[in-house]
């Protein structure tokens, strides 16, 4: 199929193109570049710098490219900047979204796979997070992806819209060619590696009184090439109709604790830490439940995942010191 990926510069999208590639599909990647990098976009796929808030653009991108699927990446996605400017999130991510879907539906482009998050739980109350958890988003970023999530379904029934929506928790790691360049980063694997690099003199622990086996959050962390393996997975299990899944690395999470044991183990540097006060609204655990798209769709986590995503994330630092300049 010839799929279009939306936000296909940015971390994660750049990596689902990898897959979508490796899978025999072809791809074009719309992006306005203002978070995603050119250079992570393969020379064989055509970038079109565009917003998704054009929708004559759009309409046209997909006719001419005949486009049969698109691949939902693009979005602003910080909690705490949700908060403080929520019309940027509404804007970006619902109202932009409702114009893709518009032209998608006025093309008669009727698959889509959506980058949802686990944002939309909230604050579970029961641990692992199953996909009939209640929905209860605590900020913007959570509240807009699940208000294009529930759009989904109405699209579907109005206009026969399939639509996979993909609740992710923490995507680490990097592929051989593509790694993880956030500006500013937020991200805890990262900012780890930062500190062991020598770019910065201590990592900065939220809290070490949680009621967790060693006091600090526990996460749940995806490989970003598993992550980008789900979304093919998700685009052939269309067939069957439209659905919801978490994404999550299959286990009892790890702790900030534990990531920075590994990452020492990883790197060989000490990693100075510094413990501050608790982050308003950090749960002590957020681990999802993936067993409903590993039975439906057979995709697992590969095995001892934090270790290879951490890996993974420094030797790609180490071999783009700059990120994607300048290499």
């Amino acid at each position: 199929m010839h799929i279009l990926v939306t936000g296909g510069a940015g971390y994660i999208g750049s990596v689902v193109v990898e897959e979508l590639l490796a899978a025999g599909h072809a791809v074009t990647v719309i992006d306005n570049l203002s978070k995603g990098h050119a250079d992570a976009v393969p020379p064989e796929v055509e970038l079109i710098r565009a917003d998704l808030r054009e929708p004559t653009r759009l309409r046209q991108i997909l006719r001419e490219a005949r486009i049969e699927a698109v691949v939902h990446m693009a979005a602003d996605s910080l909690v705490g900047e949700s908060v403080q400017r929520p019309e940027k999130y509404y804007n970006n991510n619902m109202v932009a979204g409702l114009g893709l879907l518009d032209a998608m539906v006025e093309v008669g482009v009727l698959r889509l796979v959506f980058s949802s998050t686990a944002a939309v739980y909230g604050e579970p109350e029961r641990q692992p997070i199953e996909e009939t958890a209640a929905t209860r988003p605590t900020n913007p970023y959570g509240e807009t992806k699940l208000a294009l999530e529930r759009a989904l379904a109405w699209y579907g029934g109005a206009h026969g819209l399939r639509s996979a929506s993909l609740r992710y928790f923490n995507a680490a790691g990097a592929s051989a060619r593509c790694g993880e360049v956030h500006d500013p980063e937020t991200h805890l694997i990262p900012l780890v590696l930062q500190v062991a690099a020598g770019r910065s003199p201590h990592v900065t622990v939220f809290g070490d009184d949680y009621p967790t086996p060693d006091g600090t959050c526990v996460r749940d962390y995806v490989h970003v090439v598993d992550l980008a393996r789900a979304h093919v997975l998700a685009l052939d299990g269309l067939e069957r109709g439209s659905c919801t899944y978490n994404l999550g690395c299959g286990g009892a999470g790890y702790s900030v604790r534990e990531v920075l044991d590994v990452a020492r183990e990883v790197t060989g540097a000490a990693i100075p830490v510094r413990v501050g006060a608790r982050r308003a609204g950090d749960p002590a655990v957020l681990v999802a439940s993936s067993t409903r798209i590993e039975k439906e769709l057979g995709w697992h986590p590969r095995p001892g995942a934090l270790a290879k995503i951490i890996d993974s994330a420094w030797s790609w630092m180490r071999a783009h010191p700059h990120g994607y300049a300048h290499n």
